[in-house]
């Protein structure tokens, strides 16, 4: 039987793999992000974070709000790969874009160029992984934890409380 908890782990777990995917992807097969990949990665960080809290904390209130967040932060997540592969990947440059002035004045790609630094153009960082874009593995990814999360809130509700 599915348990909360282990759904939570689960959230968060794909979302760290995520990151740890991309860093490999940029690193090690020289796919350098965009403003919008790196933005991406920033949503999946925070989704790591809510679900990471939802799985350890004991307050089913608490763990609810974590997983409206993590469902609301993958809604996000669903509409910037969207706008990706539809409008960004086709312009000469995503420079001005919400993601890229996101990042930039949030202080995030000069704190941490490591993790969240932007070296490549939306049309240069459109590359594919087994024939799909990579935007399309992330809009799956999103959508699924949505999900997850949408069942973790199903479950917490219909499952017996403990009065311990």
């Amino acid at each position: 039987m599915l348990k909360p908890n282990w759904l939570s782990a689960l959230i968060c777990t794909s979302s760290l793999l995520a990151v740890v995917v991309a860093l490999i992807s940029q690193y090690y097969f020289d796919m350098q992000p965009c403003a919008w990949c790196v933005f991406q990665r920033l949503l999946f960080l925070c989704i790591a974070l809510w679900a990471g809290l939802a799985w350890l904390l004991g307050s089913q209130k608490v763990k609810n709000t974590f997983n409206i967040l993590i469902i609301l932060t993958s809604f996000g997540g669903v509409a910037s790969a969207t706008y990706r592969i539809n409008v960004a990947s086709k312009q000469f440059s995503c420079a001005q874009t919400f993601a890229d002035i996101f990042m930039t004045r949030s202080g995030l790609e000069s704190a941490l160029p490591e993790l969240f630094g932007i070296y490549a153009t939306c049309a240069d960082a459109r590359v594919t992984v087994l024939g799909v874009e990579y935007a399309v593995w992330a809009i799956l990814l999103f959508s699924l934890q949505a999900i997850a999360a949408t069942l973790t809130l199903y479950l917490s509700c219909r499952l017996p409380r403990n009065p311990n």
